[in-house]
């Protein structure tokens, strides 16, 4: 019973610090473009640079 004394408030910190690092990664515009990224890897990047 007294591991509850450590383990109630270790969790509460642990989901402030991941509910503070989805409000820095929502405000630094970590989500605005879903599109881009996955497409991005089907192009190569040897056709950008000129054919080597």
């Amino acid at each position: 019973m007294d591991v509850l004394y450590i383990l109630v408030p270790l969790a509460t910190v642990v989901v402030a610090v991941g509910l503070a690092a989805f409000r820095w990664a929502l405000r630094s515009g970590q989500f605005d473009d879903l599109e881009t990224p996955p497409v991005r890897v089907i192009f190569d990047d040897r056709e950008h640079e000129g054919k080597t």
